[in-house]
């Protein structure tokens, strides 16, 4: 029997709804590893959901049937909102330049990962970075930030130093917060907003699933400080 192609990977926001995501991309928690300090560290990937041509995922945050929609947002009159700036990450991004390295940096795009902070903060890691373990420090804090906020560039060739995933969907879970985070929406999948307006196609950018963000459909870190966690 001949198989049908596969629908190509995309993601629709939909108007005070779920996302709805298409091309069987596969979903799977992934958890801020951090130290004794609660510094974040490293990646580890948790529980694989089982894979699916599409699925609806819940962004109110309140469904029964989380990481997907149970038609909970109708219940509570979720209002999903779009609020986020449309420009492109480079319109909107700030540099650090360092002696070999540049960091660009938008902040609107923070999901509270805190990958940055350790070895005194990315930022200033950057001003410094000329020997190879300083650049290694900026690379990897850069490209662990779950919602593109960071990216590290080499300033002689000016490449992205940015890490290669697949086609996937993290759930991120924090630990050292006690909370679920945002949807980690990684490979280059495009997001399409509900008026169909294409957001800028990136390597990785973090989706709001507690319904609070600010920066609607990106996550703002609204989930830290409301304690928001998917089991309840």
């Amino acid at each position: 029997m001949e198989r049908k192609p596969r629908v190509a990977a995309k993601i629709v926001v939909t108007t005070d709804g779920p996302y709805l995501v298409t091309g069987g991309v596969p979903v799977s928690k992934q958890i801020i590893v951090s130290n004794t300090q609660g510094e974040s560290l490293q990646w580890k990937e948790g529980e694989k959901y089982p894979e699916r041509e599409q699925c609806a995922l819940c962004r109110c945050g309140e469904s029964k049937n989380k990481p997907f929609c149970s038609g909970r947002h109708k219940e509570v009159g979720f209002d999903g909102t779009e609020t986020a700036d449309r420009r492109a990450y480079m319109e909107q991004a700030e540099e650090i330049v360092g002696p070999t390295m540049v960091l660009t940096d938008a902040e609107s795009l923070c999901a509270f990962a805190r990958f940055c902070d350790p070895k005194g903060g990315v930022w200033n890691v950057t001003e410094r970075a000329a020997d190879a373990e300083s650049r290694h420090i900026v690379e990897h804090e850069a490209g662990c930030c779950p919602g593109g906020r960071l990216v590290a560039w080499d300033k002689a060739s000016k490449k992205a130093l940015e890490p290669e995933f697949e086609k996937s969907i993290g759930l991120i879970e924090d630990p050292a917060e006690g909370v679920s985070g945002p949807i980690w929406v990684r490979g280059g999948i495009p997001v399409i907003a509900a008026d169909g307006t294409e957001y800028e196609v990136r390597n990785r950018v973090a989706l709001c699933r507690c319904g609070q963000s600010s920066n609607k459909p990106y996550c703002s870190g609204t989930h830290a400080s409301m304690k928001f966690r998917d089991d309840r």
